[in-house]
Parts: C-alpha cells; structure tokens; sequence
C-alpha cells in the first residue's frame, strides 16, 4: 500500500500542473451544478403556480413526478432532471484527463523509464495510477451534487419538490454509476494512453466516452426515455461487467517492457 500511495502522490504532484486537468477538476463540476440551479432560480417562486393542471400533465413528467408532485412544480422537477444528467460527464472527463496523461506523459517527460525500472510491480504501478485519476472524479461528483442539493434546498420552497431530487434514481446514479464510470473511463484511458505516443492524442481519444452520455442526454431532452430507477439500476449492472472487461483489456494492453522499445 506504501507504494501505491506514493504513486498516487506522484500523480496528483505531476498532473495537477497540467492547466486543463486544473479546469475540468474545478470548474466542470462546478459548471454542471449551476445549469440546473440556474433553472431552479430562474423559476423559484412558481412551484405553487396553478399554470399547469395536474391532469394535463404529459405521461412523460408523471414519470419523474414522484411524491405528489402536481403542476408547475411537476414540470420543474422535469426540466431539472433532464439536466442532471450532465453530472455524469464529470465522472468521466475528469479521469479520462488524468489518466490519459499518466503514462504517455511520463513517456514524453523521461520519467517512465526510471519509472519502470524500480521494483513496484506492474499491479501495484496501475492501481495507483487508477486511483490517482478516479479519487478526484468521484470527489468532484460527490462534491457537486451536495452543492446542487444544498442550493436547491435553499432556493426551492417547496419540500416536495427538494425531495424529488434526491429520488432513488439520481442517488444510484450518482453515487453508484459515477464511480462506475469514473473506473470505466480510467481503465478506457489508461489503455489509449499505453498505445499512444502523444499527451494531446491520448486526451482526444480517451474524451469519446462523453459521446454516449451526450447522446443519452439529447435522447432524454427528445423525450425518447425517461431515466427512470430501472433503466439506472440495469444501467449499473452493465457497467459492472463493462468495468470488468476494461480492467482486464488495461492490464493486457499494459506491457512495461514493450512501452520502453516500442516508443522513440
């Protein structure tokens, strides 16, 4: 664990120098919390409007309607919970940054080699290199989701309606699906960045995982779904076997004595 740890404070030393891995560890997060407070504030005071009859009420908001939520309020809850979804990103493109840059930027630093030639094994090398870029994600997340609840609680003056965010859905895909994503987004990372033999190519590649959330995203704003708890739970499960698959690819991908010969 002692060398594990010191890889991690290694990571954190050489990455955070890096002035994009800076912006999406402080400012992505920060960015997804103020979408959906910012539609909250725009709308506070209206929870309790009657401009929305609760019978006229589309199927594809009761849905998310849970808690006797009616109306206005109803349709806050919806139009909040189709941006929550942007929490996700942070999970995955603030790992896929790091870690991208874990290997192929020692690579270009001349720090791998000496590196390489320490006596850490290569498990003890890759789960800290692992951790060192998912412990921020999922800090990062868990960070911007209190804020959001914080904030919403305090601009919100319906229970109700605070309530709605914190429905089992949004907690299993926040703090269960988020650390999922952060593992599949390091090892997807970790993998590209073995291969490449340039920090900015190994960036570009790893960010492709945002292309499935964003596509998620744009087809629940479409209203072609509804994230409702089971699509999350399945959700989950998939990325437990997803994650599995990943991990094992990384470490196959992961050849230390073929990264030294291979790379000029």
């Amino acid at each position: 664990m002692e060398k594990i740890k010191t890889i991690i404070l290694k990571e954190w030393a050489e990455v955070f120098r890096n002035r994009l891995v800076i912006f999406t560890v402080a400012f992505l997060p920060l960015i997804m919390t103020a979408l959906p407070l910012g539609i909250l504030y725009s709308m506070r005071g209206s929870g309790a409007a009657t401009g929305l009859d609760s019978s006229m009420t589309p199927e594809v908001m009761k849905a998310v309607c849970t808690g006797g939520l009616t109306g206005m309020a109803c349709f806050q809850a919806y139009l909040v919970s189709e941006f929550m979804m942007l929490f996700m990103l942070v999970p995955v493109a603030i790992p896929s940054t790091i870690a991208a840059y874990s290997i192929v930027g020692e690579k270009t630093t001349r720090s791998l080699e000496p590196l390489l030639a320490t006596p850490i094994t290569t498990l003890e090398l890759l789960v800290g290199k692992c951790l060192a870029a998912a412990i921020p994600a999922i800090v990062a997340t868990y960070a911007a989701f209190g804020l959001f609840a914080a904030g919403s609680w305090i601009i919100v003056d319906n229970p109700l309606l605070t309530a709605a965010f914190l429905a089992p859905r949004w907690l299993i895909a926040i703090f269960l699906v988020g650390p999922l994503l952060a593992i599949l987004a390091v090892s997807f990372a970790m993998m590209v960045s073995s291969r490449v033999s340039d920090p900015r190519s190994a960036e570009q590649i790893s960010m492709m995982l945002i292309l499935p959330i964003m596509g998620g995203f744009l087809g629940q704003m479409a209203g072609l779904f509804v994230l409702s708890t089971a699509i999350i739970s399945t959700v989950a499960g998939v990325m437990v076997l997803l994650d599995a698959l990943m991990i094992y690819l990384a470490a196959r991908v992961f050849q230390r004595e073929s990264i030294l010969t291979r790379w000029k």
